[in-house]
């Protein structure tokens, strides 16, 4: 028997996220331990609003990789985790802050460091889930983040 996913299941699993306000990420990120980094690296699109928030109180540049693994609904929509498209890479041996939302596996996060930021000095941040630094270490269920659209009627 085959299950079929409607608008209403939809909802219904977007409601037992937890919500973080911005207002909370904004703090929890600014009273993180950060390390020394010359670039801060975003993974697009999950990772670019908290890398934003970083790169800017670190006062360095932040630069993003466009990895894609997962739908909006968080179904894997790939075998693995794909490299959408070139990114700059740092210089070698550079002191390098890789941040996303979420890891889970590690494997986003490992083919960035793979491909992008091979030979740099890599420490990772996510905000929840397991990296080096996680923001959010409570957190065990989804979130909804406050930066992406959810509940869109999409036709």
């Amino acid at each position: 028997m085959t299950q079929t996913t409607t608008r209403s299941d939809a909802k219904v699993a977007r409601d037992t996220k937890v919500a973080l306000p911005f207002d909370e990420i904004a703090s929890r990120l600014a009273g993180l331990t950060l390390p020394d980094v010359d670039v801060v690296y975003g993974i697009a699109t999950g990772g670019v609003v908290p890398a934003s928030l970083v790169a800017f109180r670190l006062g360095v540049p932040l630069e993003l990789i466009a990895i894609n693994y997962r739908r909006e609904d968080n179904s894997p929509q790939r075998p693995t985790p794909e490299l959408l498209a070139p990114s700059r890479p740092p210089a070698r041996g550079a002191r390098v802050l890789l941040v996303d939302d979420v890891s889970v596996t590690g494997q986003t996060m490992r083919l960035a460091r793979d491909t992008v930021l091979a030979g740099c000095d890599v420490t990772t941040l996510v905000m929840k889930g397991r990296a080096d630094i996680v923001a959010f270490p409570e957190v065990g269920t989804c979130v909804a983040w406050p930066w992406k659209l959810e509940g869109l009627d999409r036709d």
